[in-house]
């Protein structure tokens, strides 16, 4: 109500009547509402509030009015109003008295903003949260911004509020130079050619996985490496569809003329998340194959392919695909940072304007400002210097990992050191990958281990080293605790 130029009225002496009601009721001639709104409005709260319990007798009109120095026109309007809306009731030598259903409002509801019966919580995202302060945090999924030229990227900032401001959303699959530049980036670092026209701007690999189950028929059934990313198997499971476990080696996924028909197979062929195997050239055909004799098609998550250290590059799937099977999905989470919720989707024609159209209905496409920054960072060749840094850091990290880890076998062997930010320390009986990480653990060093990612077959008994997010120093200390765990040393 909005403040009143003039003192309220009041009877001018105490009112043994308005003492008598458990609320106070001033009114303001002055107001913005007419004066039987502004009752019928200071009723109304108490009634709901609780203040004016139900079955409560309030006076009759003629007397309300001459205790508040008002009309009797004004009470009969004012509870006429509160009558029609339920919050009152009247009846013939009852008078007037605040309903039930305006009391019941009034109660305390134990379930208040909880779910329809129907609704069944699910259960907590598969990603790890925040870590802890202090220690040493072997994180996969996170990237250094300690080789990030602060002043290209505020450059590239201040670049992008330079642009126009849109007075739209955007073209949904993405700014059109910035799908060039990117479709560019591609053909330089991973060797695969592919028009502007194929790409589709996302907020990531997930996202992208999201829109590509949106094409799949309704229970699906998809081939998922048995040890695979946690976020893309509960989202494929989420969507609807059936998971069918592809086995692994160190070359990779396993594909034999007995592997099972799929609408879609998802694999990280690159460095295989989390064992770190990279799939082999006769494995990635034969995988093509396989999707050509069953009419599927193959996500080929790219996740971390920038980074490679000594191994020679082998040619993704969506270079050796004649037959638009593969749907490559590029992410600048680990070059640039999460953060920037950034990736990108290279796509058969065909099937383009369907996942446009999806991304269109899920957020309309993505944050101008955002694109237009990247689109500066790549221009102007920012973003390959800023990967060649980043890789030539991360080679140094792993070399350090490398040179204290190796020497532990045969009680522990590295695998998938070849490539990416994450190595696999497994171990030999009678370690037992979660005893270990737990002492670890209290020793503040924080690993993972692979049951969790682990939904079909043998669990392998390994910890999971993401060293991403670490300097040298941090994974220097952080590998000889392990090595002190794992010989017994202290």
């Amino acid at each position: 109500m909005v403040a009143p130029r003039e003192a309220p009225l009041r009877p001018k002496k105490s009112s043994p009547l308005l003492d008598s009601l458990p609320v106070a009721l001033a009114l303001h001639r002055d107001g913005v509402q007419p004066l039987h709104a502004q009752l019928a409005e200071g009723l109304r709260v108490a009634a709901l509030s609780g203040a004016l319990p139900a079955g409560l007798r309030l006076p009759g009109s003629r007397t309300l009015a001459a205790e508040l120095g008002v009309t009797r026109g004004v009470v009969a309007d004012a509870y006429a109003e509160l009558v029609a809306d339920g919050t009152l009731e009247a009846a013939v030598g009852r008078g007037t008295r605040v309903s039930a259903g305006a009391a019941q409002a009034a109660q305390p509801r134990t379930g208040e903003g909880g779910a329809p019966g129907w609704f069944v919580a699910p259960q907590a995202a598969p990603v790890d949260g925040p870590p802890r302060p202090g220690g040493v945090h072997f994180r996969v999924g996170v990237a250094t911004t300690a080789t990030l030229d602060t002043r290209a990227w505020r450059q590239a900032w201040a670049a992008a509020a330079r642009a126009d401001v849109a007075g739209d959303y955007g073209d949904p699959a993405g700014e059109p130079e910035l799908r060039a530049a990117l479709a560019a980036l591609v053909a330089r670092s991973r060797g695969l050619g592919a028009a502007a026209g194929r790409v589709l701007v996302t907020a990531g690999s997930l996202q992208a996985l999201n829109l590509i189950l949106k094409l799949l028929p309704p229970q699906s059934r998809v081939l998922f490496e048995a040890t695979g990313y946690r976020a893309a198997r509960q989202a494929i499971v989420d969507a609807g569809h059936s998971l069918i476990p592809l086995g692994q080696d160190v070359d990779g996924p396993v594909i034999t003329a007995d592997t099972p028909p799929a609408r879609l197979a998802y694999v990280t062929p690159s460095h295989s998340f989390p064992l770190g195997g990279r799939m082999s050239v006769p494995r990635r055909l034969a995988l093509l194959e396989w999707a050509a004799r069953h009419d599927a098609l193959i996500v080929e998550d790219d996740y971390d392919g920038e980074f490679r250290y000594g191994a020679p590059p082998l040619p993704t799937l969506a270079s050796l695909d004649s037959q638009g099977r593969v749907l490559y999905l590029g992410t600048l989470s680990k070059v640039l940072t999460p953060g920037l919720r950034t990736g990108f989707l290279i796509c058969p024609p065909a099937l383009l304007p369907a996942l446009v159209r999806a991304r269109t209905l899920l957020d309309s496409g993505h944050p101008l400002p955002v694109q237009h920054a990247l689109l500066h960072l790549l221009k102007t060749g920012e973003l390959d210097r800023h990967i060649r840094r980043t890789r030539r850091w991360h080679a140094g990290v792993r070399a350090v990992l490398t040179q204290i880890l190796e020497p532990l076998a045969p009680h522990a062997t590295l695998g998938g050191i070849e490539a990416g930010l994450h190595v696999c320390l497994f171990l030999s009986p009678p370690l037992d990958a979660r005893a270990v990480a737990a002492e670890l653990s209290r020793r503040g060093v924080h690993v993972s281990t692979l049951d969790t990612y682990t939904f079909a077959g043998a669990v392998p008994n390994a910890l999971l080293l993401g060293y991403g997010g670490l300097t040298i120093q941090q994974a220097q200390a952080g590998a000889q605790e392990i090595v002190r765990v794992i010989l017994g040393g202290g």
